[in-house]
């Protein structure tokens, strides 16, 4: 008797107990950890691009380019997603949905004075076009396109010198699918910014398209009304949610030369990324250079457009992505020396802004139950031909009066050749794409 009570009183026979007893406390509060979320009644995106280009102005002093675009948009060069091309100038995506009115409702955003777009923009659903029937299908057997010939040279760092163990290539004629997927592999983000989808309201639309001027700005309150909308979609933008400045992104040297790349700091950006593409096609044989400023293998594909803070931060880590503080960049000597055309892309990343109302509860037994949340999101993103004379300087240099252009441009000068690879992004098109990405 006197042993087993003993054993009842020692800590190691009250050892199971114990640990039930903790078990027990630890999941029950894990149970009141799990907060009950609702999803929100409505969700407002913005998104803010300036983009800028050496040599070229901003949309309404583009003259006959500008007439052109016009003419091929019907839209004066101003539609919905031109935060993800390539034109010049600043750039507004807005969208706005409402469980209340899934198949979409008019809004009304009121904007602060200094945006000088009016007292307020008008967001109208999206207009689901139905889909043509397709044809019939091409009887027999399709033809096996031909393996093309020539190859891809891939280098990264700021450095004047090519470092050792670069570049990377992959040969057309040895390299399948799975092949060109792996060589280009690199980091991207799932997009979660303002979409033309079904359901959504948007700005521009068919009615609205004015442009945003080139000394506008979003800070102040913005306010967003509409059937369906909760009268409580108000919020207030700061300078960190503004339009970023240009980069201001130059370069001097190229060729068989280092190529010395700099840019203004901009105080609200949170961090850099410089990328250069060049081709050249010499006897039916293609030559793709690719160029990050990354200190790691990364093309950067996905990395030139918006990042979420969390990855920007994830990213500087990586040493994928340049401090705020950083100002220019060496590219290495003679990687773009046969390159019949070279172009050289900058972005800067500004602050992304999440709102919800109200905010969460910071006791986890009280339900969220938010009314509405709103994301935006901030870059700006830059470009400049890599042995233009806009390259130097930002402008071209001025025709004298009475003269006239020359009819064979100087060589360098000319709009890049790069054929389209299959399982590659269309580096041509993104060379000449003036007209959106």
């Amino acid at each position: 008797m006197k042993t087993h009570a003993y054993l009842r009183a020692t800590p190691l026979a009250r050892l199971p107990l114990a640990l039930a007893a903790s078990t027990l406390l630890m999941s029950s509060g894990a149970l009141a950890q799990n907060q009950v979320v609702n999803p929100p009644i409505a969700q407002y995106w913005m998104d803010v691009a300036t983009i800028s280009m050496a040599g070229m102005d901003e949309m309404p002093d583009m003259g006959a380019l500008g007439g052109l675009l016009g003419g091929m948009t019907g839209m004066g060069g101003v539609s919905f997603g031109a935060t993800r091309g390539m034109m010049p100038g600043r750039w507004l995506d807005l969208a706005v949905t409402t469980q209340r009115k899934p198949e979409g409702t008019e809004a009304t955003q009121t904007i602060p004075p200094g945006q000088a777009m009016g007292n307020s923009l008008l967001l109208l659903p999206v207009q689901v076009q139905p889909r043509e029937p397709s044809g019939p299908g091409r009887q027999g057997v399709d033809e096996v396109p031909q393996q093309p010939k020539g190859r891809i040279l891939f280098y990264w760092g700021c450095s004047e010198t090519v470092r050792a163990g670069q570049p990377r290539v992959l040969d057309f004629s040895k390299a399948g699918m799975e092949d060109y997927g792996k060589f280009m592999m690199g980091r991207a983000t799932r997009d979660t910014g303002a979409k033309a989808l079904p359901g959504h309201a948007i700005w521009p639309n068919d009615k609205q398209r004015q442009k945003v001027p080139t000394h506008a700005s979003l800070t102040g309150t913005h306010t967003v009304t509409g059937d369906g909308l909760p009268a409580s979609l108000q919020f207030t933008l700061g300078e960190r949610q503004d339009f970023l400045p240009k980069m201001g992104l130059v370069s001097q040297g190229s060729g068989a030369s280092a190529t010395r790349t700099s840019w203004q700091t901009l105080p609200m950006a949170s961090a850099y990324f410089l990328n250069a593409m060049s081709g050249s096609d010499s006897g039916g044989e293609t030559e793709m250079v690719i160029w990050s400023s990354s200190e790691v293998p990364e093309p950067g594909w996905g990395l030139m457009d918006y990042a979420s803070n969390a990855n920007v931060e994830k990213w500087l880590k990586e040493k994928v992505l340049l401090p705020a503080n950083q100002s220019q960049c060496a590219i290495p000597a003679g990687i773009f020396a046969k390159a019949q055309g070279a172009m050289l892309r900058g972005m800067a990343y500004g602050q992304e802004l999440n709102l919800a109302h109200p905010p969460r509860p910071a006791d986890k037994r009280v339900a969220w139950e938010p009314e509405w949340t709103a994301k935006v999101r901030v870059k700006s993103l830059t470009m400049v031909m890599l042995g233009d004379e806009a390259s130097a300087g930002g402008q071209r240099r001025p025709q004298r009066p009475g003269t006239s252009p020359p009819e064979n441009p100087p060589a360098g000068t000319e709009t890049p050749r790069l054929p389209s690879i299959p399982g590659l992004p269309d580096v041509g098109k993104a060379l000449k794409g003036l007209f959106g990405s």
